[in-house]
């Protein structure tokens, strides 16, 4: 398959997926005879769900397309990578409004609920590190990450899955904390400077 069919099927997920955060974005209307604002406000968790969800499907599709452009060749290994990495995906928008119905209790049903939100993000930071695993074996990429430098790399596209691990343990008795966590972890990578990766030289055609 070439590289650009696979980058062009996997933007189409993600555009689906952040569209589909908005769905669980409604109000009652005049028939419910409450103020909007009351409404609106009784909505927070949702829109302060959306905003974490939106950043963090958006942070995965920037690295993404940084990762996909320095790929050499695509393979079915790697297909079938990609397609782990886009079934969380597609997850997350079940999950944000799950975890929007529940918030901010912290009953055992919201704490699921967290664990769950939780749990689509670790999925999908597992598919990550797993393409970017792939890529740190033969020759893959136009500019392979030298040996030294591997473990660092896989920190840096991967350790937010441990801290997902954390906040799912968290949830179990804090579903409140657990949010917090998995909003940081957004935050992280929004500042975090993730260098590009070197995509194919001027001269080099891109591979099938």
């Amino acid at each position: 398959m070439d590289r650009s069919r696979l980058e062009a099927f996997s933007d189409g997920v993600f555009a689906v997926a952040i569209t589909l955060l908005a769905l669980d974005l409604t109000v009652a209307g005049p028939e419910a005879h409450i103020p909007l604002a009351d409404q609106l406000h009784g909505k927070w968790p949702a829109f302060l769900a959306l905003l974490i969800s939106f950043f963090t499907i958006g942070i995965i599709w920037v690295n993404h397309h940084a990762l996909v452009r320095s790929i050499v060749k695509v393979d079915r290994t790697l297909l079938f990578l990609n397609l782990v990495l886009l079934l969380f995906v597609v997850l997350i928008p079940f999950a944000t409004a799950t975890e929007a119905d529940y918030f901010p209790a912290n009953t055992p049903d919201a704490q699921l609920a967290v664990a769950l939100y939780a749990g689509a993000f670790l999925g999908m930071s597992v598919g990550f590190a797993a393409i970017f695993e792939w890529t740190l074996h033969g020759q893959r990429v136009y500019q392979p990450v030298p040996p030294d430098k591997r473990w660092a790399a896989r920190a840096r596209f991967g350790g937010g899955g441990l801290v997902y691990v954390a906040a799912i343990i968290v949830a179990q008795f804090n579903a409140v904390a657990s949010f917090v966590l998995i909003a940081l972890i957004a935050v992280y990578y929004i500042l975090e400077q993730t260098p590009a990766s070197p995509g194919p030289p001027d001269d080099v055609e891109p591979t099938a």
